[in-house]
Order: C-alpha cells, then sequence, then structure tokens
C-alpha cells in the first residue's frame, strides 16, 4: 500500500471515505425541508440502480419499511447532515420518497378537561 493510500486505510475499520466525498463536496441536502424526523421509504424498482454509493443503497435497503432520517443515519453510521444530502440524491433519482413527520397531537381545550373532570367527579 502507498504512503498516500495509508491514510484511507484503517486496519480495523478499512477503507474510510470522508463526508465530503459521499456528497461530492455538498454540505446542504437539495430538499431544504428534510428534519430528523422526516419518514423515507425505497420505491420498489424493477430494474437495477446504477450510479449510487454504498451508503445510499444501505438507505435504500433499510427503507422498505419506513425511517426516519435520524434512524437512518443512525444505522448506515454517518452524520446526519451526510445523510440529508445523500437522501435528498435519492429523492431526486425518484428512488425514495419522503413524508413530513406527523404533526404532533395537540392538547386538549380547557372545555375537554374540565368535562373529563366533571366526569370523573360524577363517579
Amino acid at each position: 500500500m502507498a504512503d498516500n493510500d495509508a491514510e484511507w486505510f484503517d486496519e480495523a475499520a478499512g477503507p474510510l471515505v470522508r463526508p465530503y466525498a459521499m456528497t461530492g463536496g455538498r454540505t446542504r441536502p437539495g430538499t431544504a425541508w428534510l428534519d430528523v424526523a422526516t419518514q423515507v421509504v425505497t420505491v420498489p424498482s424493477t430494474t437495477e440502480r446504477v450510479g449510487i454509493g454504498p451508503e445510499q443503497q444501505a438507505i435504500l435497503e433499510l427503507c422498505h419499511r419506513a425511517l426516519s432520517v435520524a434512524e437512518i443515519a443512525h444505522y448506515v453510521d454517518v452524520p446526519l447532515v451526510v445523510v440529508k444530502v445523500l437522501i435528498s440524491d435519492l429523492i431526486d433519482r425518484g428512488d425514495v420518497v419522503v413524508r413530513p413527520p406527523a404533526q404532533a397531537l395537540r392538547a386538549p381545550g380547557r372545555e375537554l378537561l374540565q368535562a373529563v373532570l366533571d366526569g370523573v367527579r360524577a363517579l
């Protein structure tokens, strides 16, 4: 192994790829609204997907069921910003679909809480 290659290889981990190499130097996803709770699902395909890296292939394999961006970052073991860029590329290719996270439940109104309290007191 040449001396230049030594910095890209770790005996325990194998070949190392810096995050900017995975994203082509980009630090922001093209899809700006991706957040950690955005759900990602792989679109079924009958053709072979070419031109994607191993991390994107791992994302496609993981997302046969909906996973959040945060979960994907954990399973693929790359920084969150890198996963967002990779997912954005997959969206552009049509390989995945995303949906915003479920809306947070609204707190019940005062009237409902009062009705519950009145009901409990009536017991």
